[in-house]
């Protein structure tokens, strides 16, 4: 019986939390004046136009032309945050240099830093640049190790690796190179596979720096495309905009379920698996 009621709860539990992605789900197949009109969440009678609008596109603009340019700028943002936040984190955690302790404590007071304090003279040296309206200003500062919190949480996965395996690379003639790619790179992959995780999810979602950034409809990602399904009457059509949320949703789903296995694994056995 305790065991009927503690899993009585967590279906409970989990049914709320999930209540939101079904009404999201049973919002697309509905026509738009039962959305505005019924706060029923099965839908009364089943559209599928709503679908068939947005694979039509907008604008005249193919909806896979937003997907393309979500998957180029995240994919881009996912690569420089794992490669330059893998190296800075490697130096704070391994090496051993002049002024290491205050330039780690400065780098971490950036995470307290609104990012819209530097949003303005960001947007300033990109313009100066003439970068605007391109995909690098989303992409080249995550190229940059811009973002503190995933060097501080490969930091501290760094530092919790036997110190013993290092000394042993070292004894075999391994350079700080060579021991952070034979040793410490492959030990740290369930650190560099969350931060892979959180970097797509945020990129993917992220809707201010994209429309700072980006002026031109067919270079919109999905965030913006969502604003483009307006009707006639200057309206939102919310029949396809909820659709195209839900296939925006997608990608996000797949690509956390690729991957949470490899999160799984690295907790249980503490990075030490190929070992």
């Amino acid at each position: 019986m305790r065991r009927f009621v503690w899993h009585a709860v967590i279906v409970g539990l989990l049914l709320v939390l999930l209540y939101p992605l079904v009404w999201l789900v049973a919002m697309s197949f509905k026509p738009a004046e039962e959305i505005v009109s019924s706060l029923s969440l099965l839908p009364k009678k089943v559209v599928l136009g709503n679908y068939a609008e947005v694979f039509e596109g907008t604008g005249g603009i193919p909806v896979w032309r937003f997907f393309g340019n979500s998957l180029i700028v995240a994919v881009l943002s996912v690569i420089g945050n794992v490669i330059s936040c893998t190296l800075a984190a490697y130096a704070f955690a391994r090496l051993r240099f002049r002024l290491r302790g205050p330039l780690f404590a400065l780098m971490l007071a950036t995470i307290m830093l609104p990012a819209h304090v530097v949003l303005i003279p960001q947007y300033t040296i990109f313009n100066n640049l003439e970068l605007i309206d391109t995909f690098v200003p989303l992409a080249l500062p995550k190229f940059l190790a811009t973002d503190a919190f995933f060097i501080f949480l490969i930091v501290q996965f760094m530092r919790g690796l036997p110190d013993e395996l290092a000394d042993a690379a070292r004894i075999d003639g391994c350079g700080a190179v060579r021991s952070f790619t034979h040793v410490v790179l492959p030990l740290s992959r369930p650190a560099l596979v969350t931060t892979a995780i959180f970097t797509f999810i945020w990129t993917w979602n992220d809707f201010l720096s994209q429309l700072i950034y980006l002026n031109t409809p067919e270079k919109y990602t999905l965030p913006l495309a969502l604003r483009l399904f307006i009707d006639q009457t200057s309206e939102s059509s919310y029949g396809p905009m909820f659709a195209m949320s839900v296939l925006t949703l997608l990608p996000i789903g797949l690509f956390f379920l690729a991957f949470q296995r490899l999160i799984v694994d690295g907790v249980s056995t503490t990075g030490m698996g190929g070992t």
